[in-house]
């Protein structure tokens, strides 16, 4: 996108409209949940649209972001526009990132693979969860030489940790995002209604089932004996036992960039600098985990001031449109990653669904960061925001 502006893509829609053609999906991203609805399977649904509790938090993210309110400039030279940012030390065309998102096969047959292929194809970091439905070698070649990220949940077990690690750099993934605020699955009602968690399906549990040290704890192969396997990868998922000194074990291991999701907390913040650590993601999981939980857009600027330079502060949870990443920017953002709608396109589109909704979303950014007299991220400040208050 050098030499082209992203916003050009709504004079592609329109030129293509001559013919007749128009959109498949809408290029307002907020439609594309309930179109999913109608689309999938109420488990499969359920599981990426539900939220902890009665979505109390879930509900606060979008109304903080809706709270903060542009304050356009006029009469500045915003012709040419570069939306290009350096995030963990890596070049990228744009402060976007595709977020992990666990289990993608229950949206779509083609999973992760084509959700990365989308965004190897826009030069967009694609984060890899750990528990995704495709092992992350095959989704590293998938990618080819584009800029993937992995993310961890940090297994009970040193040695599986340990393995990820090897496997994830050795696959060419370049930084590391660690998920802090799922020690334990949140109560979440939409899935417990339905009775639905993918990973008793095996769905999840791609990264574990290829795994040599994660092989090496049972008695029998995945194939011959799958209870046994999948009581292995429950036992381990999570650790409510993990705490701040044994990020040391993860620096030991990992030599790229390390980044804490899940940071709501400016305290937080400090000691993930203390520790080492390279970023932080301000994120409550989009509502997921903690009922009643702090609007993550509410958290981000105590945790960008407590960061300051120390720390690069990345924002997810409730992201849905361009003027939202704008907003996040900001409030000191350094880049934004967005989940839940590139997997709602997945589910309806597949590859092209994820391309779409990549393209609506920096597309409008770059509307308005120019509409609102800025020709990069780079020159966005608290400044342009005001507050509403109800």
């Amino acid at each position: 996108m050098t030499s082209a502006h992203w916003a050009d893509f709504q004079y592609e829609i329109y030129l293509n409209g001559l013919t007749g053609a128009v959109p498949r999906l809408p290029t307002d991203l907020t439609r594309l949940e309930e179109l999913a609805e109608r689309m999938l399977g109420p488990g499969p649904f359920g599981y990426v649209a539900g939220n902890a509790g009665s979505g109390s938090t879930a509900r606060a993210n979008r109304a903080a972001l809706d709270r903060w309110r542009i304050v356009p400039r006029v009469l500045r030279d915003v012709h040419r526009r570069d939306l290009s940012v350096e995030v963990l030390g890596r070049p990228l065309p744009a402060p976007l990132a595709l977020a992990p998102v666990g289990v993608l096969s229950i949206m779509h047959a083609e999973a992760e693979t084509a959700a990365a292929r989308a965004a190897a194809a826009r030069d967009v970091p694609f984060i890899l969860s750990s528990a995704s439905s495709t092992p992350m070698e095959r989704v590293a070649e998938a990618m080819g030489d584009a800029e993937r990220w992995f993310q961890l949940y940090w297994p009970k077990d040193p040695d599986v940790t340990r393995s990820f690690l090897d496997r994830a750099k050795a696959a060419g993934y370049t930084a590391l995002f660690v998920t802090l605020d799922t020690p334990m699955l949140g109560w979440r009602p939409r899935d417990l209604d339905q009775a639905y968690l993918p990973f008793l399906h095996g769905v999840g549990t791609a990264n574990y089932y290829t795994d040599p040290a994660f092989l090496a704890g049972l008695a029998k192969p995945v194939r011959e004996d799958p209870e046994a396997a999948l009581r292995h990868f429950l036992g381990m998922f999570g650790d409510p036992a993990k705490s701040w000194p044994d990020l040391a074990f993860l620096r030991e291991h990992w030599d790229g960039p390390m980044v804490l999701k899940g940071v709501l907390h400016p305290d937080d913040a400090r000691r993930a600098a203390d520790a080492g650590m390279d970023g932080v993601v301000v994120s409550n999981h989009g509502g997921r985990q903690v009922a009643g939980s702090v609007a993550a857009a509410d958290a981000l600027p105590h945790v960008v001031q407590a960061a300051g330079d120390r720390l690069t502060v990345l924002f997810d949870s409730g992201v849905r449109t361009g003027d939202d990443v704008f907003k996040a920017l900001a409030l000191g953002a350094r880049a934004v990653l967005v989940g839940r709608p590139y997997a709602y396109g997945l589910g309806l589109e597949g590859q092209a669904g994820v391309d779409h909704v990549i393209r609506c979303l920096l597309a409008e950014l770059d509307l308005v960061l120019g509409l609102a007299g800025h020709a990069g991220p780079g020159s966005v400040t608290s400044g342009d925001l005001v507050r509403e208050f109800a």
